[in-house]
Protein backbone atom coordinates (compact mmCIF):
# COMPACT_ATOMS: atom_id res chain seq x y z
CA UNK A 1 0.00 0.00 0.00
CA UNK A 2 1.57 3.38 -1.07
CA UNK A 3 2.22 5.71 1.39
CA UNK A 4 -0.82 8.80 1.38
CA UNK A 5 0.32 11.96 0.21
CA UNK A 6 -1.44 13.28 3.45
CA UNK A 7 -2.41 12.00 6.79
CA UNK A 8 -4.31 13.62 9.42
CA UNK A 9 -3.97 11.61 12.62
CA UNK A 10 -6.13 12.45 16.01
CA UNK A 11 -5.79 16.14 14.98
CA UNK A 12 -7.73 18.53 17.19
CA UNK A 13 -7.10 22.40 17.85
CA UNK A 14 -8.77 24.24 21.15
CA UNK A 15 -8.69 27.89 21.66
CA UNK A 16 -8.84 28.14 25.49
CA UNK A 17 -11.94 26.34 26.22
CA UNK A 18 -13.64 26.17 22.79
CA UNK A 19 -12.53 22.84 20.87
CA UNK A 20 -12.41 23.60 16.72
CA UNK A 21 -11.10 20.56 15.66
CA UNK A 22 -12.67 17.77 17.34
CA UNK A 23 -10.36 14.24 16.25
CA UNK A 24 -9.98 14.46 12.63
CA UNK A 25 -8.47 11.15 10.84
CA UNK A 26 -8.40 11.12 7.20
CA UNK A 27 -5.86 10.13 4.58
CA UNK A 28 -5.01 11.80 1.19
CA UNK A 29 -3.65 9.98 -1.70
CA UNK A 30 -1.28 10.70 -4.21
CA UNK A 31 -2.32 12.61 -6.89
CA UNK A 32 -5.75 12.80 -5.73
CA UNK A 33 -8.51 15.70 -5.76
CA UNK A 34 -9.99 16.71 -2.46
CA UNK A 35 -12.46 18.99 -1.39
CA UNK A 36 -13.19 19.61 2.20
CA UNK A 37 -16.90 21.33 2.68
CA UNK A 38 -19.09 22.56 5.32
CA UNK A 39 -20.88 25.16 6.56
CA UNK A 40 -19.36 28.65 7.64
CA UNK A 41 -17.47 28.18 10.97
CA UNK A 42 -17.22 24.53 10.69
CA UNK A 43 -13.08 24.62 11.16
CA UNK A 44 -12.50 24.11 7.33
CA UNK A 45 -9.69 27.56 7.49
CA UNK A 46 -8.31 26.37 10.84
CA UNK A 47 -8.25 22.76 9.47
CA UNK A 48 -5.84 23.99 6.32
CA UNK A 49 -3.83 26.19 9.38
CA UNK A 50 -3.28 22.97 10.98
CA UNK A 51 -1.73 20.92 8.32
CA UNK A 52 0.14 23.78 6.89
CA UNK A 53 1.55 24.40 10.00
CA UNK A 54 0.51 28.42 11.01
CA UNK A 55 -1.33 26.85 14.34
CA UNK A 56 0.21 24.12 16.75
CA UNK A 57 -2.18 21.12 17.31
CA UNK A 58 -3.35 20.53 20.78
CA UNK A 59 -3.42 17.12 20.02
CA UNK A 60 -2.70 15.02 17.09
CA UNK A 61 -0.41 14.63 14.10
CA UNK A 62 0.36 15.34 10.08
CA UNK A 63 2.14 13.71 7.84
CA UNK A 64 3.54 14.80 4.32
CA UNK A 65 4.49 11.33 1.86
CA UNK A 66 5.19 9.71 5.49
CA UNK A 67 7.28 12.55 7.28
CA UNK A 68 5.67 13.84 11.11
CA UNK A 69 5.39 17.72 10.32
CA UNK A 70 4.90 18.27 13.94
CA UNK A 71 7.79 21.00 15.33
CA UNK A 72 8.46 22.61 11.97
CA UNK A 73 7.84 26.18 10.32
CA UNK A 74 5.51 26.88 7.79
CA UNK A 75 8.27 27.28 5.16
CA UNK A 76 9.83 24.33 6.25
CA UNK A 77 6.90 22.50 5.39
CA UNK A 78 6.51 24.58 1.67
CA UNK A 79 10.26 23.26 0.99
CA UNK A 80 9.10 19.62 1.15
CA UNK A 81 6.37 19.95 -1.41
CA UNK A 82 3.00 21.63 0.15
CA UNK A 83 2.05 24.84 -1.20
CA UNK A 84 -1.19 26.63 -0.09
CA UNK A 85 -3.15 29.78 -1.47
CA UNK A 86 -5.55 31.82 0.98
CA UNK A 87 -8.81 33.01 1.17
CA UNK A 88 -7.71 36.56 0.39
CA UNK A 89 -5.55 37.27 -2.45
CA UNK A 90 -1.83 37.18 -1.43
CA UNK A 91 0.30 39.09 -4.64
CA UNK A 92 2.73 42.21 -4.95
CA UNK A 93 -0.04 44.54 -6.41
CA UNK A 94 2.85 46.98 -7.71
CA UNK A 95 5.41 44.07 -9.08
CA UNK A 96 4.86 43.23 -12.55
CA UNK A 97 2.78 40.05 -12.91
CA UNK A 98 6.22 38.82 -14.36
CA UNK A 99 7.87 39.25 -10.81
CA UNK A 100 5.60 38.00 -9.14
CA UNK A 101 5.74 34.27 -10.15
CA UNK A 102 9.84 34.91 -10.74
CA UNK A 103 9.92 35.56 -6.46
CA UNK A 104 8.09 32.52 -5.98
CA UNK A 105 10.40 30.50 -8.35
CA UNK A 106 14.20 31.90 -6.39
CA UNK A 107 14.25 28.69 -3.47
CA UNK A 108 13.44 26.26 -5.91
CA UNK A 109 15.82 27.20 -8.47
CA UNK A 110 18.91 27.70 -6.57
CA UNK A 111 18.68 30.77 -5.71
CA UNK A 112 17.80 31.17 -1.65
CA UNK A 113 20.94 33.34 0.20
CA UNK A 114 22.84 34.07 -2.85
CA UNK A 115 21.90 37.97 -2.82
CA UNK A 116 24.95 38.19 -5.64
CA UNK A 117 23.02 37.02 -8.13
CA UNK A 118 21.39 39.54 -10.76
CA UNK A 119 18.18 37.56 -11.36
CA UNK A 120 17.19 39.68 -14.12
CA UNK A 121 20.12 37.88 -16.18
CA UNK A 122 18.94 34.17 -15.08
CA UNK A 123 17.87 32.81 -18.85
CA UNK A 124 16.78 29.49 -16.53
CA UNK A 125 14.70 32.25 -14.09
CA UNK A 126 13.05 33.69 -16.64
CA UNK A 127 12.12 31.15 -19.19
CA UNK A 128 10.56 29.04 -15.56
CA UNK A 129 8.26 32.58 -14.62
CA UNK A 130 7.01 32.72 -18.58
CA UNK A 131 6.07 28.91 -18.98
CA UNK A 132 4.19 29.31 -15.32
CA UNK A 133 2.76 32.54 -16.77
CA UNK A 134 1.79 30.53 -19.91
CA UNK A 135 0.27 27.66 -18.19
CA UNK A 136 -1.81 30.17 -15.85
CA UNK A 137 -3.06 32.32 -19.17
CA UNK A 138 -1.04 35.48 -17.86
CA UNK A 139 1.81 35.46 -20.51
CA UNK A 140 -0.02 38.51 -21.77
CA UNK A 141 -0.19 40.22 -18.91
CA UNK A 142 3.64 39.96 -18.19
CA UNK A 143 4.79 43.23 -17.67
CA UNK A 144 1.33 44.52 -16.15
CA UNK A 145 1.61 45.74 -12.55
CA UNK A 146 -0.02 42.54 -10.85
CA UNK A 147 -2.68 45.13 -9.19
CA UNK A 148 -4.02 45.86 -12.24
CA UNK A 149 -5.67 42.37 -13.05
CA UNK A 150 -9.29 41.48 -12.85
CA UNK A 151 -10.36 40.08 -9.37
CA UNK A 152 -9.88 36.49 -11.62
CA UNK A 153 -6.96 36.90 -13.03
CA UNK A 154 -5.02 37.64 -9.25
CA UNK A 155 -6.76 34.78 -8.39
CA UNK A 156 -5.06 32.86 -11.68
CA UNK A 157 -1.69 34.53 -10.69
CA UNK A 158 -1.79 33.39 -6.87
CA UNK A 159 -2.11 29.85 -8.32
CA UNK A 160 0.70 30.88 -10.66
CA UNK A 161 3.09 31.56 -7.68
CA UNK A 162 1.40 28.54 -5.28
CA UNK A 163 2.97 26.16 -7.60
CA UNK A 164 6.00 28.10 -9.10
CA UNK A 165 8.01 26.19 -5.92
CA UNK A 166 7.13 22.72 -8.01
CA UNK A 167 5.06 21.05 -4.79
CA UNK A 168 3.12 18.10 -5.52
CA UNK A 169 0.76 19.24 -2.62
CA UNK A 170 -1.08 22.06 -3.42
CA UNK A 171 -3.86 23.68 -1.24
CA UNK A 172 -6.11 25.76 -2.00
CA UNK A 173 -8.63 27.88 0.08
CA UNK A 174 -11.94 29.31 -1.70
CA UNK A 175 -10.18 29.59 -5.24
CA UNK A 176 -13.42 30.82 -6.54
CA UNK A 177 -14.91 32.90 -3.38
CA UNK A 178 -16.21 35.74 -5.50
CA UNK A 179 -16.39 35.04 -8.61
CA UNK A 180 -19.12 35.24 -11.63
CA UNK A 181 -20.22 31.94 -13.25
CA UNK A 182 -17.42 32.86 -16.32
CA UNK A 183 -14.82 33.24 -14.05
CA UNK A 184 -15.49 30.41 -11.68
CA UNK A 185 -15.23 28.23 -14.92
CA UNK A 186 -12.20 30.20 -15.72
CA UNK A 187 -10.62 29.18 -12.60
CA UNK A 188 -11.87 25.75 -12.57
CA UNK A 189 -10.14 24.53 -15.97
CA UNK A 190 -6.98 26.62 -14.84
CA UNK A 191 -7.02 24.49 -11.69
CA UNK A 192 -7.45 20.95 -13.98
CA UNK A 193 -4.76 22.25 -15.54
CA UNK A 194 -2.18 22.99 -13.17
CA UNK A 195 -2.61 20.35 -10.96
CA UNK A 196 -2.71 17.35 -12.90
CA UNK A 197 -0.63 14.53 -11.33
CA UNK A 198 -0.79 16.48 -8.24
CA UNK A 199 -2.40 16.21 -5.41
CA UNK A 200 -4.93 18.70 -4.53
CA UNK A 201 -6.94 19.62 -1.31
CA UNK A 202 -9.38 22.70 -1.38
CA UNK A 203 -12.52 24.34 0.62
CA UNK A 204 -14.66 25.22 -1.58
CA UNK A 205 -18.46 26.47 -0.71
CA UNK A 206 -19.19 26.35 -4.59
CA UNK A 207 -20.83 22.69 -5.51
CA UNK A 208 -20.88 22.74 -9.09
CA UNK A 209 -16.67 23.32 -8.49
CA UNK A 210 -16.24 20.51 -5.92
CA UNK A 211 -18.23 18.09 -7.95
CA UNK A 212 -16.37 18.97 -11.16
CA UNK A 213 -13.17 18.34 -9.03
CA UNK A 214 -12.90 16.46 -6.70
CA UNK A 215 -12.20 12.80 -6.52
CA UNK A 216 -13.73 12.52 -2.96
CA UNK A 217 -14.85 14.85 -0.81
CA UNK A 218 -15.01 15.32 3.40
CA UNK A 219 -17.96 17.09 5.01
CA UNK A 220 -16.60 18.84 8.05
CA UNK A 221 -19.04 20.12 10.46
CA UNK A 222 -18.34 21.69 13.90
CA UNK A 223 -14.52 20.33 13.97
CA UNK A 224 -15.68 16.69 12.93
CA UNK A 225 -15.79 15.11 9.56
CA UNK A 226 -18.98 13.15 9.28
CA UNK A 227 -18.38 11.63 5.59
CA UNK A 228 -15.89 11.12 3.23
CA UNK A 229 -16.35 9.37 -0.07
CA UNK A 230 -16.40 9.72 -3.47
CA UNK A 231 -18.74 12.50 -4.96
CA UNK A 232 -21.69 10.61 -5.92
CA UNK A 233 -21.79 9.15 -2.17
CA UNK A 234 -21.47 11.68 -0.37
CA UNK A 235 -24.14 13.88 -2.45
CA UNK A 236 -26.67 11.25 -1.10
CA UNK A 237 -25.54 10.38 2.16
CA UNK A 238 -28.70 11.53 4.85
CA UNK A 239 -26.27 12.68 7.05
CA UNK A 240 -24.70 15.18 4.81
CA UNK A 241 -27.97 16.39 3.30
CA UNK A 242 -29.15 17.12 6.56
CA UNK A 243 -25.67 19.47 7.74
CA UNK A 244 -25.13 21.08 5.08
CA UNK A 245 -25.68 19.77 1.49
CA UNK A 246 -28.96 20.08 1.07
CA UNK A 247 -29.05 23.70 2.36
CA UNK A 248 -25.41 24.49 0.09
CA UNK A 249 -27.01 22.77 -3.18
CA UNK A 250 -30.46 25.18 -2.97
CA UNK A 251 -28.38 28.26 -2.20
CA UNK A 252 -26.65 27.58 -5.66
CA UNK A 253 -30.32 28.53 -7.77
Amino acid sequence: MSTPALELTGLKKSFGKAEIIRGIDLSIGKAERHAIIGPNGAGKSTLFNLITARFAPTEGHVKLHGQDLTGLQPFQINRMGLSRSFQITNIFPKMSVFENVRCALLWSQGYKYSFWNLVARSRRLTEGAEAILDQINLLERRDMPAGMLSYAEQRALEIGITIAGGADVIMLDEPTAGMSHSETDYITDLILKVTEGKTLIMVEHDMGVVFGLADRISVLVYGEIIATGKPEDVRGDPKVQEAYLGAALEAEH
